[in-house]
């Protein structure tokens, strides 16, 4: 049966249901669309349990094999419904009402009945004429025999699923006839056969956020840089560009409205490739406040002050320092301040040693002349007897009148 179809995602489409006691779809309308994948498929079909319930069958196909989500292609194209029921037995629940709906709802109905096959539940099921739409078969061995006959009544019925029409895209059946329609997306020619594609990106015709990109007959959205599409595939949202592995900022990364800068971290600058950073110095001319001296510790500095001058509290100026106050200066006896710095001295009476700190006292001598001599030997002399004569009194009460 199969190899009597036009199998094809854009011709005939076809799905395979087991069933007996229970229904059990065995791949939807969706999953194969040539004809030797197809087979290899039913190939590997293991028999259900006992049963024959063709009427619960034929529910299950109406409810989920001919749906869009499962394959069927949308009511707007026409595309003949047909099921292909193949029983050995006599259906075990209603099928007569089943089987009107599934008719009423256009879904034509073939009828093959194998071996022990109730013929009356075969006509009762089958769309009319009847003589087209009912056949049995001996065993499933020789259902074979089939073939030919099927071609003629099937394909006969539908120049559409036997492929002889002239449509370039899409063979619609109408009565003993057939139409040509295309597929979304383009629009039939004034041939009646042909296609021609439609700009689905033309305004109006889409609904993409930002970016509508034409994809043979339909389209597809995308977004600009720096966005992505969101799960409805219609919409973008912006991408944080600064998250890992999106940037290539060697420091720090700026988010901006879908895109991103670099930036550097205190003590770097950018380079001019707007993505890697050096090392500023700190201490050139106009980057730092310090007084007197600057001294750079790898990204940061720190002031510091010439010899003889103090850091402030405040870490950035200085104050002449008092060289001389005690406990700043090693000198022994008297420190004298110099602009900043100083210098050791001693009191009179003593000299400077060479180590420039310490004092000894003065060694003085001086030389006299004869008269001077007899000078002083002369005072010495008085002062011997002066001292005699105070000696003799200390013996006697002195009154001394004023």
């Amino acid at each position: 049966m199969i190899d009597t179809l036009d199998v094809g995602e854009r011709t005939t489409r076809v799905a395979v249901m087991n069933y007996a006691s229970t229904v059990k779809v065995e791949f939807p309308l969706r999953t194969y669309f040539d004809k030797a994948s197809m087979k290899e498929a039913v190939s590997h079909i293991e028999p259900l349990s006992a049963g024959t319930m063709t009427g619960l069958a034929i529910q299950t196909a109406m409810d989920e094999v001919f749906t869009e989500e499962m394959g069927t292609r949308p009511a707007t194209f026409n595309i003949p419904k047909v099921v292909i029921v193949v029983t050995d037995g006599r259906p075990q629940d209603q099928v007569q009402d089943v089987a009107a709906s599934a008719r009423a709802a256009g879904i034509e109905i073939y009828a093959v009945g194998v071996d022990r096959a109730d013929m009356q539940s075969l006509r009762i099921m089958a769309s009319e004429p009847l003589d087209e739409h009912v056949f049995y078969v001996e065993t499933y061995g020789v259902i074979e025999k089939l073939t030919s006959k099927f071609r003629e009544t099937f394909c006969a019925a539908n120049a559409c699923a036997l492929g002889t029409h002239d449509c370039e895209q899409l063979c619609v059946r109408n009565g003993g006839s057939y139409l040509c329609d295309c597929y979304e997306g383009y629009a039939l020619n004034p041939d009646k056969r042909t296609c021609s594609a439609v700009d689905m990106c033309a305004p109006g015709r889409h609904e993409c956020d930002q970016i509508c990109v034409s994809n043979n007959g339909s389209y597809v959205c995308e977004c600009y840089e720096g966005y992505t599409l969101n799960p409805d595939k219609k919409t973008c949202s912006a991408m944080d560009m600064c998250a890992p592995g999106r940037h290539d900022c060697a420091q720090v990364c700026l988010r901006n409205d879908g895109s991103y800068s670099c930036g550097c971290f205190e003590g770097y600058t950018l380079n001019p490739d707007k993505k890697t950073c050096s090392a500023v110095d700190m201490c050139a001319a106009g980057r730092h406040d310090c007084e007197q001296v600057c001294l750079r510790d790898d990204l940061v500095y720190a002031c510091a002050c010439y010899q003889g001058y103090t850091l402030n509290p405040d870490k950035k100026t200085c104050s002449r320092t008092d060289v001389c106050a005690p406990g700043t200066h090693d000198c022994q006896q008297v420190c004298v301040s110099n602009g900043g710095s100083y210098t050791c001295d001693c009191y009179e009476g003593f000299t400077l040693n060479p180590d420039e700190k310490t004092c000894s006292r003065a060694v003085t001598s001086s030389l006299t002349t004869t008269e001077e001599s007899c000078k002083c030997e002369a005072i010495a002399a008085l002062q011997d007897s002066v001292t005699s004569r105070l000696e003799a009194l200390s013996t006697k009460y002195i009154l001394f009148l004023t």
